[in-house]
């Protein structure tokens, strides 16, 4: 993982730990689920993970498993934490609390545009949207740390966001293209110089 590169801002993406609805395969959204005991061991390896890191600064989406795992990180680096709404995950609407199975079954139509790369719920918000929302929150935050390396816990649409700006694609490309998943506590380096993101792996 590289940590310092002159004249741009490290960003360490990480997925926060994981909840009962991650281990149920359910649709999260806005909702605000806690860690389960899983998750909250995995936030304990990720602090660990990142001990000699020269982490700045610590911020996390204000959403309960994001900011439940940044804790325990912030806490390893004796570190203050700042929340921002605009690193939520995507806003799923309906679909909150289904699983894959359920929202088949119940929204066939809307299930087969999300299997296309779109959004299928109607209320919400598109992937899009958040996409606009993510990453303009990540570039406000990195520009608050130039040359710093800085640590965003955040979510795996959140952060799928930032890596399809950062190769230059729109969310649903990204989806069809880009096969990679983040698992839980996994962490995803990217840069920011001139306000865009760019890979750093």
């Amino acid at each position: 993982m590289r940590r310092y590169v002159s004249g741009v801002t490290t960003i360490l993406l990480a997925r926060h730990g994981e909840t009962d609805w991650n281990s149920e395969r359910r649709w999260q959204g806005h909702a605000d689920r806690p860690l389960n005991d899983v998750g909250l061991a995995q936030a304990r390896e990720l602090a660990d993970s990142l001990a000699d890191a020269p982490i700045a600064a610590i911020y996390s989406s204000d959403l309960a498993r994001a900011r439940q795992t940044a804790e325990v990180v912030a806490a390893a680096h004796a570190l203050p934490l700042e929340l921002d709404t605009g690193l939520r995950e995507v806003d799923v609407g309906e679909w909150s609390g289904l699983s894959i199975e359920e929202a088949e079954q119940k929204y066939p139509e809307g299930f087969w545009r999300w299997q296309d790369g779109l959004h299928g719920w109607d209320e919400g918000e598109s992937y899009e949207q958040m996409r606009e929302r993510v990453v303009a929150a990540v570039l406000a935050i990195a520009e608050r740390h130039p040359e710093e390396t800085i640590l965003i816990v955040t979510h795996g649409g959140s952060i799928r966001a930032c890596r399809a700006s950062a190769d230059g694609l729109d969310y649903a490309t990204s989806r069809k293209t880009d096969l990679r998943s983040t698992a839980n506590c996994d962490v995803v380096p990217l840069h920011a110089a001139g306000g865009r993101l760019r890979r750093a792996d």
